[in-house]
């Protein structure tokens, strides 16, 4: 079944295999782990889990330099496809196309038209060919380790992928969650934070602590919910070093589709990158300095 399938959710509600004992074993944390928000960013909801993420230095501090021509260099070889359009797709807002006649639209495509006659002279009503505005708008959750092992040259590439990422989805719905045994949401769906203010908010969090992948994964799971699932997916940029809470693989699979980068120029764990890959039916990339951004980027856009 397509990977942008409607119809994949549903069939989430199936059991999982049976799993093996991860390679790591993880540490149990003693509290449940907490959701931060940024302040002036809340959502239109608020929960006992979340919090306001204090401690960062000052908001005007300058960005650091090497991380921004990163990012510059990032975004400029990244070419993220658009959306597949189909007889599906949401209509009356977005890009002008060509579709078949379902009762809306009388603007009709004369050369599609034609061609479709010459094809079936006894045309059916959907062989009318018609112009109208269709929506294709996708909801992408970018899941960024922070923690500890994920320190120095590895979280200025996070932060340059970050940057690039959302300025070449601006058509799009992105949100950014950072986390380490916590979380904090940068932005949410629906809220446009500029690839800038992102960037700069990511260097400003330490990277520090455990690395809690399933947290973030259950906060993506919830955010997606909201979303029809053929246009959502989460992205996770880690080294998938998994040291903290519970075995993150059947969130994986609680997703309509995830997609893994894995840092490679360090400690990592790519039997477990593998394996939240594969349950979450998306696609494994590994990146072993931001020159391999852009491409891998591209590649898990592509289907």
């Amino acid at each position: 079944m397509p990977a942008d399938s409607p119809l994949r959710r549903p069939a989430r509600s199936a059991r999982l295999p049976r799993l093996a004992p991860l390679r790591r074993r993880p540490k149990q944390l003693d509290a449940d782990p907490r959701l931060f928000e940024l302040p002036g960013r809340g959502g239109p909801t608020s929960t006992a889990e979340e919090g306001t993420l204090a401690g960062l230095p000052d908001s005007e501090a300058a960005a650091d330099p090497e991380t921004l021509r990163r990012a510059r260099q990032i975004a400029a070889r990244l070419a993220v496809p658009r959306p597949r359009r189909d007889v599906t797709a949401r209509r009356g807002l977005g890009e002008l196309a060509s579709v078949r006649y379902r009762g809306g639209s009388d603007d009709i495509d004369l050369d599609r038209t034609v061609a479709q006659l010459i094809e079936h002279p006894l045309p059916e009503e959907d062989d009318i060919i018609v112009r109208e505005r269709v929506r294709t708008r996708r909801s992408v959750l970018l899941l960024v380790d922070v923690s500890g092992s994920m320190r120095g040259e590895r979280v200025r590439t996070a932060a340059a992928t970050v940057g690039a990422l959302a300025a070449e989805l601006s058509r799009d719905d992105l949100a950014v969650v950072a986390f380490w045994s916590d979380a904090a949401m940068l932005s949410r769906l629906g809220q446009h934070v500029p690839p800038q203010v992102l960037l700069d908010t990511m260097l400003r969090i330490p990277a520090k602590g455990l690395t809690n992948i399933g947290w973030p994964l259950r906060v993506a799971a919830r955010e997606l919910a909201r979303v029809p699932a053929r246009d959502a997916r989460a992205v996770l940029l880690s080294d998938c070093v998994h040291n903290a809470g519970p075995d993150p693989r059947p969130f994986a699979a609680r997703l309509p589709r995830l997609d893994v980068l894995l840092d490679t120029s360090g400690e990592q764990d790519a039997e477990l990158a593998r394996e939240l890959a594969r349950l979450g039916h998306g696609r494994l990339r590994r990146i072993g300095g931001y020159t391999d951004v852009a491409p891998a980027l591209g590649a898990i856009f592509t289907d």
